[in-house]
This record gives structure tokens, sequence and C-alpha cells, in this order.
């Protein structure tokens, strides 16, 4: 009789079951960006392959890094990556008319993407120190609203609405989690609708409102502000069930889909790979977002529950809204696919929350929860 094959323990801790997909599926974003390059490993498939490399390496240190000292280290981090924000608007580089990065010499930094995770993780240290019998008081929201106000208003000026809104939804799903009044998220939502049109009007930079107009009719404008969503249904619909083929894809070689290898990365593997390319891409989102809640569920204690369950949301916002942006189901903003799309910031940020989470998955093997 075979012996069953026994890995070491600490081997035997790592979630293989969200991993292997997880490498899958970046692997076949790679395949993607190789037929968007023209059949080439250069510029984007080999360096995606690359970042990944180093970001897992990361998300494995994550792994291994205890909840207390985790929990310590939340407001420090908020201040830090706040403090980056401002010097995004005294010293950022501007680039696509926006100003959004740090640069020293190599090293080249986007602070509002390390602001995702990081007011997860604020707002989940919040909630767990905050007292019960206090959900239902003003201090149940007006200090996280000042949390999320602060770095939300600086990522705006940049200006980057897509970031904001991502940090918005985070940061939401996690007051949400903790427990408040259903009354109140009900009134943030008619407050909502009541400000979207001041919004628009007042708030929107100008292209910004293009946006907003060309995703509620895309044919009024099909040669400017509606031509990337057109091409992008194109392309999405050319490709039918089985797709045209490996490295066949007319819209993204003949430069008919804008940015193929980001924002629209979607697109380009769904004219080649069809309708099942589409399918297995799902499916691992499935398998990676169900395992994040399974996480959030199993969690011991209010700070890593709320740390795993937005987490989690992260990753879902980034699916979710590029997902409907490629579909024409939502305005455009520039949020790009996670593990598919080319982008350091992206892979970074989608990293931290893969490493967040298998951190958490391992506190969960421990026994005692986290005191207040």
């Amino acid at each position: 009789m075979k012996r069953a094959v026994t890995l070491p323990a600490p081997l035997a801790e790592i979630p293989w079951g969200m991993l292997v997909p997880l490498c899958a599926l970046v692997a076949f974003g790679a395949a993607v960006l190789h037929s968007a390059a023209g059949g080439s490993m250069s510029p984007y498939a080999g360096s995606h392959l690359l970042r990944f490399a180093i970001f897992a390496l990361m998300a494995l240190v994550m792994w291994r890094i205890p909840r207390d000292w985790t929990f310590l280290m939340a407001y420090p981090g908020y201040v830090v990556v706040l403090l980056l924000l401002l010097g995004v608007e005294i010293l950022g580089q501007v680039g696509g008319g926006s100003q959004r990065w740090l640069e020293a010499g190599p090293i080249r930094i986007q602070p509002s993407e390390l602001m995702k995770p990081t007011i997860v993780l604020v707002l989940a240290s919040y909630f767990h120190t905050l007292p019960v019998g206090l959900i239902n008081t003003w201090r149940a929201i007006v200090p996280p609203a000042a949390l999320m106000v602060m770095p939300m208003g600086l990522v705006l000026m940049q200006p980057d609405l897509g970031t904001t809104l991502a940090i918005a939804f985070g940061g939401a799903i996690v007051i949400f989690l903790a427990g408040l009044p259903m009354r109140w998220f009900v009134g943030a939502g008619l407050a909502g609708v009541i400000i979207a049109p001041l919004a628009y009007f007042f708030g929107l930079q100008d292209y910004q409102r293009r946006r907003v107009d060309t995703f509620l009719d895309p044919e009024s404008d099909p040669q400017g502000a509606g031509y990337h969503i057109i091409q992008s249904k194109i392309a999405i619909g050319s490709g039918g069930i089985p797709g045209k083929g490996f490295g066949e894809g007319s819209q993204s070689h003949l430069d008919y889909l804008p940015e193929p290898h980001t924002d629209f990365v979607f697109a380009t593997m769904a004219e080649e790979w069809g309708l099942l390319g589409g399918i297995f891409v799902l499916l691992v989102f499935g398998i990676i977002l169900r395992w994040g809640l399974n996480v959030a569920r199993a969690a011991p204690d209010r700070f890593s529950r709320l740390l795993a369950g937005g987490l989690t949301a992260t990753i879902f916002f980034y699916v979710a809204i590029n997902l409907m942006m490629v579909m024409g189901l939502a305005p455009v903003v520039g949020i790009p696919l996670p593990f598919m799309s080319h982008g350091g910031s992206s892979m970074m940020t989608n990293m931290i929350c893969i490493g967040g989470l298998m951190m958490v998955d391992r506190w969960n093997r421990q026994s005692s929860p986290l005191s207040n």
C-alpha cells in the first residue's frame, strides 16, 4: 500500500486551494499579454510574471506576521501612507494628466494604491477597540468617516476617481461588517442619490463628466469619448463561445481596442478565448473571493474578521468594476483587472490583499483571539 504524501508543516498551512488557481490565472493573463504584444514576452508578459513572483514573496512574508504586530501597525501605517499622499501633492510626478506618483531614483510608488488595503486595516483596528455598546453612537461613524475622508480628498485632487471610489468601498464594507444600524446606510444611500447630480455638475472634472455621458450613451460619440467602450463590446462579442484563437485577435492586434494590456485586457482575452475563457476567469475569481469570505467567517475576533472581509471586498471591487466597465455596465474609471492586467501598482495592491488574507487564515489556525 502506497503511503500518502505529507507536506512539511509550514507548507501544509499554505492555502494551496486558492494559490494554485491564482497562479493559473496569472499565467493565463501572461498568455493574453503575450498576444497583446504581438506574440512577444516583452514588454508586458515577462514583467507581469516577474512582478507576480516578487509580490508573491511579499505575500509569503506577510503570511508569517503575527496578529499583534499587524494590529499595532494599523495607525502608524495609515499615517505613513497619508503623508505619502501629501507628498504626492507637493513633489509628485505628473503623468497622463494626473499627479499620482512619487519617484526616488529607480523606485516609483503610487501611494493611493497603498491606501486601499491600509484604510481597511485602520478601520478594522478602530472597530476592534470600540466597545460594542457604542456601535449605535456617533463614535461609530464620525471618526471612521474622518479616517476615510482625508485620503479620499487627497486622491480626488490628483485626480483619480476610480481609486477614490475603491477606498470608499473598502471602508464602507468594513463599517457595514462592524454592525452599524442599517438605517444609517439607508440614509447614506438616499443622501448619495441627492448629492449625485450636484457632484456631476460641480464636483467632477470635465473628462470625468464625459465618461459618465459616454456610459449612458456611448454611440453618441463613436469616434471620440465612446470609442473605447464600443470597441471593447465588439471584441468581446466577436469572440463567440470558443474565441478566434490564441494570437488571432484583430481588435487588439490592429489597434482598434485601446489599452488592450491594461484596463481592457478582459476584452483582449474574450476575443481570442471566447466565452470559455471568460468562464475560466470568472471561476478563478469566484474561488479566490469565496476563500476570502470563508477566511473572514472563520476569524476568531472582530479585528481579524473585519480585516479579512475588507480585503476581500477590495479585490471584489477591482474585479466587478473592471468587468462592468469593459461590458459597458459602468463608466470607464481606469480600474485594471486583478492578476491579468499589466501594471505594478494593481498587482502590488491585490497581492497585499492576498497576503493579508493568508495572514488571517494562519491566525484562524491558532486558538486564542486578539484581546482588546
